[in-house]
């Protein structure tokens, strides 16, 4: 009888695990629109992946599982605001449309892998100027002046940089998604 128990208690695991894993991605990307800092994030998408493994028989499979991560990803957000002293930056309508946005991308069938190989094949279309921008401002994480002193120019300069790399990358993801 206990085997039998083990056995799904396995089952759920592989399948937990596969799910984790083919949603994470996301939530980092998603964690990192809340936190400015990758290693909050990260910490942000640990926290909600065991969250949501301890929980996981409170999951209604009728809904959307990756919604409902981003959700459990939302609340530690606000946590680990509360435990910052910090005000959330994002007010709940703001939060709701950044949710509508990736649950509307999502349902578009796009595999959350191609588009990330979407935009990557974009960024090596950048100029360098804009690809060192986009590296030391996402990438690496430094603050737009950190980054403008890190690559020598102006924190006027590197503003307009990113702004110029962005609208280079959605125009190029645009023309990918109609391929």
């Amino acid at each position: 009888m206990q085997s039998a128990i083990l056995m799904k208690e396995d089952l759920d695991r592989v399948e937990f695990s596969r799910l984790a894993r083919e949603h994470h991605r996301l939530l980092l990307v998603y964690a990192r629109s809340l936190v400015r800092d990758a290693s909050d994030a990260q910490e942000l998408v640990q926290e909600a992946l065991v969250a949501a493994w301890k929980n996981l028989t409170r999951f209604d499979v009728t809904k959307d599982f990756g919604s409902w991560l981003r959700g459990i990803v939302r609340n530690k957000w606000k946590d680990h605001c509360r435990r910052m002293g910090r005000r959330p930056e994002f007010a709940e309508e703001e939060l709701g449309r950044l949710e509508a946005s990736i649950s509307a991308w999502e349902a578009k069938g796009t595999e959350t892998g191609a588009v990330f190989g979407a935009l990557e094949h974009c960024r090596r279309r950048l100029p360098q100027a804009f690809s060192e921008a986009i590296d030391t401002y996402y990438y690496e994480g430094l603050s737009g002046e950190e980054a403008a002193e890190k690559l020598g120019i102006n924190a006027s300069t590197m503003r307009k940089r990113l702004e110029r790399a962005r609208t280079a990358l959605r125009d190029c993801m645009d023309q990918q998604s109609t391929i």
